[in-house]
């Protein structure tokens, strides 16, 4: 009896095991990789374009590397109100294609916390990823109008299906029209990525420029200065949104400073001028200017003034050394004196003489110390003094004057 029990309770174990196990089912297709979205899209303003960068994806979705990415899309709308991502893709003008250089094989990829060692180059033409790409448009008319939701069909649609409960609506308040830029990676089998964020830069008239630049230097910096500009626009003509509008933009003057295509000011600077303290000499430096005008969050700039060019000749001495003493000693006269801070100091020149009117230099080449020994017969009297000289040659006046009588 107890052996048929056992019998029975281990069949009904068995049927249970093979009764809990699934059936096998067909292989799942393998993930497909599309690139992250690019990151750190920026548009800039400039009279009558836009400059855009962002830095190409250099992963994907899932994290794992290189991004399955062959190029990146930029899409710009021109509208008063807001769209989907979707909309934007359908109903705005793609600007730009930015190659990128694509993996070999989009599925021989590397997990996230892997060395980078690890990770198999991309190759072909374009950009390296994880690099910053940069793309110009110029504002035409046709980039400048205001798309019109209902060519959109979906909204359309929408539009008849949702009447407003409350009857027709009030217009909507008047304002500028802006141009809105997102960025998309296109994956190397053409699927798009998810979207960067967006940027939008106003459409508001530009500023005038600054009046041309003068450039001028000391040993320290070359001064860059300008004359300022009214609250006017390029044409001449304020096109400010009265006050009563609603929403009328609010608008702040200042400038941003470019040595070629360099922004040299972080912050767009309220004074007419600006010092560069990169100066070596001999070294040509070339500036623009552009008036920077700031419509309620966004900033717009003006086109650029001519260029101004100036190469820094260095003619500036420096300062006469301080402090100089004389110790007497037997058989000898010790100068010492305080040391000069010019960067490009070459060293010192001591002179000697009866009186001032006959000093002579004791060496021909500067010293770089801050002493001197003039080894005399004992009771010689002498007058001493020091001039400082720079790598360019240029000498300072005269240190203070110090005489002394060896012992």
């Amino acid at each position: 009896m107890q052996s048929c029990f056992f019998f029975a309770a281990s069949a009904t174990f068995a049927f249970l095991v093979v009764g809990g196990c699934g059936k096998k089912g067909p292989p799942l297709p393998p993930l497909i990789k599309i690139p992250v979205a690019p990151t750190e899209l920026t548009a800039q303003r400039r009279a009558s374009s836009v400059d855009v960068q962002f830095i190409v994806p250099a992963a994907n979705t899932d994290g794992t590397r290189p991004a399955n990415v062959e190029r990146v899309d930029v899409y710009a709308i021109t509208a008063t109100r807001s769209f989907t991502d979707d909309q934007i893709l359908r109903l705005g003008t793609k600007i730009a294609s930015v190659d990128v250089k694509a993996p070999r094989d989009p599925n021989a990829t590397t997990e996230p916390d892997a060395p980078d060692e690890e990770v198999d180059a991309p190759e072909g033409k374009g950009l390296d990823q994880g690099v910053v790409a940069r793309v110009t448009e110029q504002l035409t008319e046709s980039a400048v109008t205001p798309v019109d939701p209902l060519k959109d069909p979906k909204a359309r649609k929408a539009a008849r299906e949702q009447p407003s409960p409350d009857g027709p609506l009030l217009p909507a308040p008047l304002l500028p029209p802006s141009r809105t830029y997102v960025g998309v990676g296109i994956s190397t089998r053409g699927r798009k990525g998810p979207l960067s964020t967006r940027v939008a830069v106003t459409l508001a008239p530009p500023p005038l420029p600054p009046t041309t630049p003068t450039a001028v230097y000391d040993e320290k910096a070359i001064t860059v200065a300008w004359g300022p500009v009214g609250d006017a626009t390029a044409d001449g003509v304020d096109r400010v949104l009265p006050s009563t509008l609603i929403g009328a933009p609010q608008r702040s003057i200042a400038y941003n400073v470019y040595d070629g295509t360099n922004k040299l000011t972080k912050t767009p600077v309220s004074d007419p001028s600006f010092a560069d303290a990169r100066l070596v000499w001999g070294e040509e430096r070339c500036y623009v200017v552009r008036t920077a005008q700031r419509v309620d969050e966004t900033v717009i700039e003006s086109a650029a003034t001519p260029e101004v060019c100036v190469t820094p000749v260095d003619t500036f001495p420096p300062a006469a050394p301080k402090s100089l003493q004389t110790v007497a000693s037997v058989g000898a006269i010790t100068l010492i004196w305080e040391p000069n801070t010019e960067r490009d100091l070459a060293g010192y020149l001591v002179l000697r003489g009866a009186t001032q009117s006959d000093l002579q230099p004791l060496m021909t080449t500067p010293m770089t110390a801050t002493s001197f020994r003039d080894d005399l017969a004992p009771g010689t009297h002498h007058l001493y003094a020091v001039r400082a000289v720079d790598k360019a040659g240029n000498e300072s006046v005269l240190s203070n004057l110090a005489d002394d009588t060896a012992r």
